[in-house]
């Protein structure tokens, strides 16, 4: 017994100088003389004298002062078996205080979620680490857990306790390195941190990396919040979630960044109910089928744009709390727009209240610094090798996907976590085999994608990735990296410089316009543009384009023609849907009055339009087995800067031509070859009055037997300057021939799977007069709560269009030459006059045509 009660001794005096790692040991209820007894100790510093209420029988108990500070404990001779009980606590100034004693309750972990937890895989974790509200024994409370594994002893800490970590301490359980305590009676709303003793005997406060809920910044405390209490009503779109594959279906990304979409006119941000009703109406009117929002995920600073997280689990609370956030979300589906959320692995900021050192040693990031240091961005990459942390990463995303109903991730900085050079110019530790590759990235991100889509279908997971990495959106089993999706920065990059680069200098640029479709099937590509490209200097899309004001506007609806015509998925960042002028600032609201002005609101029109077209057109968003998709007309004619290509619906067969003329040159009577016999209709043309254009449109065009381009039938159209038009056949047509040629390119690179979805046809009208009132009624606005009567009214009433004949534009003949497949073939151009016609490029027209004789029709 002497020894016993040294050992005891020892415990108590490591209770109160704050050292001890298992205070469950000698606090709370312990049976004694095999059953015959019991004891409870309390230790309550500040107490004066304790009294034990029995919760059923309310029969009391005294207990004595120990002699150590805050110590009490009695014997309890007349009960053989633990009970529930609270305490009665009285200190020297007569002030009273009761509680339920949380050393009273054992460990809530099972041995099953200890040995998951170990290897990494209990995918759970967000709701067994961190605080969450549970009953134990039929009393209701918050179960703190975390994982700490070097530290000497934790404690929880908050307003309940005033902040003294003596008062909480945590057990430490097993030997993987998790503290718990169980704390009855704590409310919603009640801030935490924890307190650590590290091995070196200093005190660290932390956050808790697993929290749902945080303190507005500046401030960075916890919040307990009850996460059961949120009654979902999106069951429908959930349920056709898990049915659905969106690599077979249209996916049109509207990218966003709630805190400078709009602004209150005080400066206050919109909270996410306040976003979520006039977001869900603008992005639904536009005709997008996703939002992909960016700075969601809990972060400091402003500034770092949401990319330096330090609440993996948590909606930031700018903008309200996570039921708010939930609210948005079930917003968002019942108007039928998916949820994207960024999402940010590859590294973590160095704040100290945080991750980084988080029990006094290396343990979220690699313990050798220049493994753990990212060079681009002054922060801490994650040690992957760990089960833990891996787990962490991996519990995050799962808790967006099932506890947020997030349709999607798009993870950040791919390449930086692929690389083990990223950034250091061959300044860096090779893996085991000698190479740079981060296999311990590698395994986590292949692990992370079968985890999320085995456990939640119908996801999708994004990789930013700027590389050439290989494989990147295959399946794990494929030897992929096992994302659905991967940004196209290949195509993105290639296509911003040719955009800028003056029409008169394009023709040496031709093959930055054309080349990703060497590779546009080797992924799953999303053809992006996205908020780095309106920051830092970069200029706003509308500043990117050359030439004056006019010509800005026309050069802006051929890059986005382009874009949404091209194969793969499309994202557009806010802002750029309506030509914002100015870089995006996350400080400030985007220039919403623009839309007062026409060009803007042509801009906005067009984008609608696309959208509406890229969603009912099955041929421009079907995978289809790769080439079977996408054709080339004439990729050749770098002179003139003009291609066109098919668009197919491998199912049906319905093809559409696609016309874009990159310079400021019209043509008239230009021939393209097509596959079919028939009537094409014009279904859209970026020169449309409406989008701000000359009007010189060419509704419906008869196909003939001249063969051209290498195929048996060809349409003559008129092409305006810096245009994109699209043509498709009627459905009655006269014959088609199913032998097309293709080019050398048109091979297979990947296979994927078709999806037989039948779509409607939207009616396509040609707007022919009183052009501002039609421009206003295209473009939309974001809806407001002042509005909605009237929208509603609106809705009951439909708009005449009134025809009236066009404008004839005075027409000069002359000749240039026509860069078709087939050299030997000539065609007679008329050159249109237009605003937009460089006096370079009339002089480059006028040599050319001395060397063109009339074509043969």
């Amino acid at each position: 017994m002497g020894n016993d009660n040294l050992l005891m001794e020892k415990q108590f005096e490591l209770l109160e100088q704050g050292t001890l790692a298992t205070p469950h040991s000698i606090l709370g209820p312990h049976l004694l003389n095999q059953g015959e007894k019991q004891i409870i100790r309390v230790f309550c510093p500040g107490a004066k004298q304790i009294v034990v209420v029995d919760l059923k029988d309310e029969k009391n108990y005294p207990l004595y002062f120990k002699g150590y500070q805050g110590l009490f404990e009695g014997v309890i001779e007349d009960k053989q078996e633990k009970f529930l009980y609270k305490l009665i606590c009285e200190d020297d100034e007569g002030h009273t205080w009761s509680y339920i004693d949380p050393y009273q309750f054992d460990s809530t972990f099972t041995e099953d979620d200890l040995y998951l937890f170990g290897i990494g895989k209990d995918y759970e974790v967000y709701d067994k680490l961190g605080a969450h509200f549970i009953k134990v024994n039929g009393v209701e409370g918050v179960r703190f857990a975390l994982w700490a594994p070097h530290a000497k002893r934790v404690s929880v800490i908050g307003d309940f306790n005033n902040w003294d970590g003596r008062r909480h301490p945590m057990r430490q359980i097993a030997n993987q390195g998790i503290w718990e305590l169980f704390v009855p009676g704590l409310a919603e709303g009640d801030l935490y941190k924890f307190e650590l003793r590290t091995k070196t005997g200093e005190l660290l406060y932390k956050t808790d990396p697993y929290a749902n809920y945080y303190e507005v910044r500046p401030n960075n405390a916890a919040v307990v919040y009850d996460m059961r209490k949120y009654k979902w009503k999106d069951t429908k779109w959930m349920n056709a979630r898990t049915k659905k594959a969106p690599y077979k279906e249209a996916v049109s990304i509207y990218e966003v960044h709630i805190g400078s979409w709009k602004k209150h006119d005080n400066g206050e941000f919109y909270t996410y109910r306040e976003a979520a009703d006039e977001l869900a109406h603008y992005v639904k009117e536009m005709g997008y089928t996703h939002v992909e929002l960016m700075g969601i995920v809990e972060h400091p600073f402003d500034g770092s744009w949401g990319y330096q997280v330090t609440g993996y689990f948590a909606p930031t609370s700018r903008y309200g709390s996570p039921d708010d956030f939930r609210y948005f979300v079930e917003m968002m589906h019942k108007n039928n727009i998916g949820v994207l959320l960024d999402w940010v692995p590859a590294h973590f900021p160095k704040d100290a209240f945080a991750l980084e050192k988080f029990d006094g040693e290396a343990l979220y990031e690699k313990a050798n610094e220049k493994e753990a240091w990212h060079p681009h961005w002054g922060t801490l990459i994650f040690d992957y090798g760990k089960p833990q942390v891996s787990l962490f990463l991996i519990g995050s995303a799962l808790s967006w996907l099932e506890c947020y109903h997030i349709d999607g991730l798009r993870v950040d900085a791919v390449a930086s976590m692929l690389y083990l050079d990223y950034g250091r110019e061959g300044d860096f530790i090779p893996n085991q085999y000698g190479g740079k590759e981060n296999l311990e990235a590698i395994a986590f991100l292949k692990q992370l994608n079968e985890v999320a889509y085995s456990k939640v279908p119908g996801i999708m997971m994004i990789a930013e990735e700027s590389t050439a990495w290989p494989k990147v959106s295959y399946a794990v089993s494929e030897g992929g990296l096992g994302f659905g999706f991967k940004w196209n920065m290949g195509w993105m990059n290639d296509f911003l410089s040719y955009m800028k680069t003056p029409p008169a200098d394009r023709t040496r640029e031709h093959g930055k316009i054309t080349f990703s479709l060497m590779y546009a099937f080797s992924e799953n590509f999303i053809q992006v543009l996205s908020h780095d490209e309106v920051v830092h200097g970069k200029a706003s899309m509308i500043y990117k384009m050359p030439g004056e004001r006019l010509e800005k506007f026309a050069h802006l609806r051929v890059a986005y023609g382009y874009m949404y015509a091209h194969p793969g998925k499309k994202m557009l960042f806010m802002g750029d849907e309506f030509a914002q002028t100015k870089e995006w600032n996350e400080a400030v609201a985007l220039d919403w009055d623009l839309l007062n002005d026409k060009e803007h609101q042509g801009i906005s029109a067009w984008v609608k339009a696309l959208n509406k077209l890229y969603t009912s057109e099955k041929a421009l968003w079907e995978t289809g087995n790769g080439y079977e998709n996408f054709e080339w007309i004439d990729c050749e004619n770098r002179e003139q800067s003009i291609i066109s290509f098919l668009r197919r619906n491998v199912e049906t067969g319905e093809e559409l031509v696609v016309v874009i003329n990159f310079k400021t040159a019209s043509y008239t009577d230009y021939r393209i070859g097509v596959p079919t016999l028939a009537n094409y209709e014009e279904l859209l043309s970026s020169d449309a009055a409406l989008y701000g254009g000359s009007n010189a449109l060419n509704g419906v065009v008869k196909a003939t037997e001249t063969g051209w381009h290498g195929r048996p039938y060809s349409i003559e159209i008129t092409i305006p300057p810096l245009s994109m038009m699209v043509f498709k056949a009627k459905k009655k047509s006269v014959k088609k021939n199913t032998k097309s040629v293709k080019s050398a390119t048109d091979k297979d690179m990947k296979e994927v799977a078709t999806e037989v979805v039948a779509n409607a046809i939207p009616a396509k009208k040609t707007i022919k007069s009183k052009k501002d009132k039609e421009i206003e009624k295209a473009v939309v606005l974001p809806k407001t709560k002042e509005t909605k009567a009237k929208d509603a009214k609106a809705k009951e009433t439909k708009s005449k269009e009134t025809k009236t004949k066009d404008t004839k534009t005075k027409e000069t003949k002359t000749k240039v030459k026509q860069q078709a497949s087939n050299k030997t073939e000539e065609i007679i151009v008329k050159e249109k006059a237009s605003p937009l016609v460089s006096t370079e490029e009339k002089k480059t027209a006028g040599k050319t045509k001395k060397n063109v004789s009339k074509a043969k029709k």
